[in-house]
């Protein structure tokens, strides 16, 4: 069952002909066998479950929500301080903190019904039974199109990360929760990693549908006159424009080594970062940290993404993606 949002491109196939003289360029992508009517995500922690958002601007424009990430048992996350604003972006070390699967379905997944968007749940896990349970409670509830699931979060103290650090053991958590979920899944990847090509291509090995990256890298700041970290952590996520650099170099560098769509993560802030990662292959683009300065972005970029496309005589936004000319 598709949801409002998206169209089974299996089923409708929709070609895109570059013959065709379009007043108002085509921003559908396809992801997985899905067809959605642009490539603005929002990231997962940035937005919550969609209310939020929903205050600011219609969540008709997006082409897919990603929410908070979910864990088996509600969680209050870390104590304050959990967030550090930093030259260049964000430190962060919420610690998980989500309403828990039972409640998500009961009370927050049927607020984004009415919403012709796609909509992914992000999932994490203290363990490997954790993920499989998660994902087996949201087989049942069709508005849950897609998974990514979160083996990288860098600011709990087990869990997984230590999924993510290891192809074999991505490989194996992946090929487990596609037993239990039949709609698609996204492993969301770590960049403290030693060689994410090889993370990404055990996790295609496992079945992954598409593969999103990056999440945060691990970070640290300190106060002078208390002497103590800015985070009750100690460490914490770094996102931002800082990261940028990096997760582009890893979205071309999986983009080049596997065959599933790629999504990319990190530090875009406005079109011109959305296009630089469509460019290195990003076949979307979540927006994280910019919507807590401009919570309204999503909309700018549709809107200037559209001239861009007009302005380079690009009758589609698919024709951006992996165009990277290399030297």
């Amino acid at each position: 069952m598709n949801s409002p949002g998206m169209t089974s491109a299996r089923t409708k196939p929709a070609p895109l002909n570059k013959k065709d003289t379009r007043e108002t360029p085509d921003l559908s992508v396809e992801i997985a066998g899905y067809r959605f009517k642009n490539p603005i995500w929002t990231a997962s922690g940035t937005c919550g479950y969609g209310e939020e958002l929903d205050t600011v601007f219609d969540l008709n424009r997006l082409g897919a929500i990603v929410t908070k990430s979910i864990t088996r048992q509600p969680r209050p996350g870390h104590p304050p301080p959990r967030c550090s604003e930093e030259s260049g972006g964000m430190l962060n070390a919420i610690g998980l903190a989500n309403v828990g699967v039972d409640n998500y379905i009961a009370e927050k997944l049927s607020f984004l019904d009415g919403y012709r968007i796609g909509v992914i749940v992000n999932v994490a896990g203290f363990s490997f039974q954790e993920y499989i349970e998660v994902c087996s409670m949201l087989a049942d509830c069709p508005r849950a199109d897609m998974i990514e699931l979160n083996i990288s979060c860098p600011n709990i103290s087990s869990g997984g990360i230590e999924f993510g650090d290891n192809a074999k053991e991505v490989e194996r958590v992946v090929s487990a929760v596609k037993k239990v979920f039949p709609r698609p899944i996204i492993p969301k990847l770590s960049p403290n990693v030693t060689d994410i090509a090889e993370i990404a291509r055990g996790a295609e090995a496992g079945g992954a549908d598409a593969i999103s990256l990056i999440n945060t890298l691990i970070g640290m700041t300190v106060n002078i006159e208390t002497r103590r970290p800015t985070l009750s952590n100690n460490r914490g996520g770094l996102s931002g424009p800082a990261i940028k650099p990096i997760a582009l170099s890893m979205v071309n560098r999986v983009y080049e080594s596997v065959r599933v769509p790629v999504i990319g993560i990190g530090g875009a802030m406005n079109c011109r970062d959305v296009i630089e990662f469509m460019l290195c292959g990003a076949s979307a683009v979540q927006l994280g940290t910019a919507l807590f300065l401009q919570p309204d972005l999503p909309v700018i970029v549709e809107r200037e993404l559209k001239k861009y496309l007009k302005k380079q005589k690009l009758d589609t936004v698919t024709e951006l993606i992996g165009k990277l000319e290399k030297y």
